[in-house]
Parts: structure tokens; sequence; C-alpha cells
């Protein structure tokens, strides 16, 4: 699949705004006139056009239905854990924004590194938004098709998290992003019990059913933006 196609959606113009005063930046953007070989703007991200998606914390659960809106958004528990499932496809898209039903919201993202060599097809940036306070901590997991669940026990030992994760906090003054393809575009984990972690990028074949585990401990809104540029992880 060519780059060229992978981003042709970023042509989308945003459809989602969140009200905040302090940080107009909060809503997606799709700026093409930028040039992508710009320095990097006063937000710490990269300048260009890139896909926006807003996590928002949400004190109580949606009852509407949220999926095949293609937002720019998910909602999530503002204290506890919700699910974002994983789906792997050409574009960019929010298949269920509801992540606060117990059937986890759905999001729809290219394969990051169908080589597994260890530099991706795009990056994905991170900043916590919002009023300051809470923190999240963000983590992507799968399950181990060669290893069935005993139901007898309070674990469920075919499922695989990755030892990095991404947390987030909101602290007071100007929040910049980082970069955290390595956090959410892979898992490592040491499955053939040698002892050190291997890497496992999404949609990886050895493992299924990929997701992003959030934890929420009160933070408004966590701001996510794909951009075509790679990034070499270890």
């Amino acid at each position: 699949m060519r780059k060229a196609q992978l981003f042709a959606l970023l042509a989308i113009p945003a459809l989602f705004t969140v009200g905040c005063s302090e940080d107009q930046d909060i809503a997606p953007s799709a700026d093409l006139s930028a040039s992508k070989a710009a320095l990097a703007t006063g937000n710490g991200a990269p300048s260009g056009a890139h896909y926006g998606l807003n996590i928002i914390g949400v004190p109580k659960g949606k009852t509407a239905t949220m999926d095949g809106n293609s937002g720019h958004r998910i909602f999530v528990a503002l204290d506890g854990n919700s699910k974002i499932l994983l789906a792997e496809g050409e574009e960019f898209k929010v298949l269920d924004a509801n992540g606060t039903d117990g059937d986890g919201a759905k999001f729809q993202l290219p394969n990051p590194d169908p080589d597994n060599d260890g530099t991706t097809v795009y990056s994905v940036w991170a900043r916590s938004l919002g009023t300051p306070g809470g923190s999240s901590v963000m983590t992507t997991c799968a399950t181990d098709p060669t290893i069935t669940d005993d139901p007898t026990t309070p674990e469920d030992e075919s499922l695989v998290c990755s030892t990095d994760n991404l947390v987030s906090v909101r602290s007071k003054g100007k929040s910049t992003y980082t970069n955290v393809s390595r956090d959410l575009l892979y898992i490592y984990a040491d499955l053939d019990g040698d002892g050190t972690d291997e890497r496992y990028p999404l949609f990886d074949d050895r493992l299924e059913d990929y997701y992003w585990n959030y934890d929420n401990n009160g933070l408004k809104v966590l701001s996510l933006r794909f951009y075509e540029q790679p990034t070499t992880v270890d």
C-alpha cells in the first residue's frame, strides 16, 4: 500500500471540536497548506497534515449509538478502565466512539510497521489537554492465540499487554506534544520466555484482538495526532 493512498484521508476536514478557551488547538486539524518539512510548531508537534483524534473522559456513560459516525473523538470513562478496540484499515477512522458502554470503542488505523523493521510508516504524537488535573495510562494489548485461557482462574492467560505504556498527566501551564509511537503502535512482551521482550507492531499476525487499554484517573482530554512521518524505535 503506497503512502499516498494511506494518507489520502488527511484531506478530510475536522469534524469535531471540543470547547476549551485555554487551548483552541484541541480541535483536529488538516491544514494541507503547511509544509510537511516545516519545523515543529510551538506546541511541540510537527507541522503539516495529520489526522487528529481526541480521547475525552466523561463522568457518565453514554447511551447513544455512536458507531459509523466517523467523528474525530472517542468517549471513555473519566475514572476507571475503558477499551479502545483496534481494527486494521487503509485509513484512520472512528468506528465506534462510545468507550463507556462496556463493549469498548473501536478505532481503525493502518498497519504501522508491516515488516517489523522498527521504522514506522506513520507516527503518533500525544498531549493532555483541558482543565489541569488528572492523568491516564494507555497500554497496547492483544491476545496470544496459542494460549487457551483457563476459566477457573481470575487471570486471562492469553492476554498480552506491552511493558511500555503512555502515561499522560495534565499539569498546570502549557502542555506539549511528544512522540508516543513506541507506546501506542507496538507491544513489547516476552512471549518466548527467554527473559527479553520482543517487539510486535500492531496487527502482527502472531497476536490478535489488538486494543488500547485506557486507565483514566480524571484526565479530561488526551489529544492524539497521526503524521505521515516515520519513527524508528528500539
